[in-house]
């Protein structure tokens, strides 16, 4: 899969790889690296206003997961810096989980309110667009509690 997921960000950059953008873009679709990788798809409802989905997806040695997660998102851009804007937000997720113990398997569906706290830049004069968060969740199932380790890098390509 990870291989699919650089192919596809190298396939995206050489293809438009000519163009430039603004500080300011509509739609971007990426990658996102961190505890758990997957795609991201941003897109302003707002010159201010945005929503993000995310496509997590891991298959580890004891367990893989599958969730799909949709924030809004508030951007708020910083003086004297061109391009670059913080963000806040708000969203939910939904999921599979599949666990592999022994010769046992235990499969559950995963739910979160999830909030963001983060940085949005768009590189001058080309089509990339990078975002590092923190995403928090309050897991409701399987299990109830707070995951606090979602720090993530999203890379877009912007459309």
């Amino acid at each position: 899969m990870r291989k699919f997921i650089l192919s596809f960000v190298t396939a995206v950059l050489i293809l438009f790889s000519a163009s430039s953008v603004n500080a300011q873009y509509r739609n971007a679709l990426g990658v996102r690296l961190g505890d758990a990788y997957g795609l991201t798809y941003k897109t302003f409802i707002q010159s201010d206003k945005a929503l993000d989905f995310i496509l997590n997806f891991r298959n580890g040695r004891n367990d893989n997961h599958f969730i799909l997660t949709g924030l809004y998102e508030v951007h708020n851009p910083i003086n004297g810096a061109a391009g670059l804007k913080w963000y806040y937000g708000a969203g939910a997720s939904i999921g599979s989980l599949h666990y592999k113990n022994d010769n046992d398997r235990d499969d559950d569906v995963y739910l979160s309110v999830d909030g963001v706290l983060g940085l949005d830049y768009v590189i001058p004069n080309s089509p990339l667009n990078l975002s590092l968060d923190w995403k928090p969740a309050l897991v409701l199932t399987p299990y109830s509690g707070f995951y606090e380790r979602g720090v993530g890098l999203s890379i877009r390509i912007i459309l």
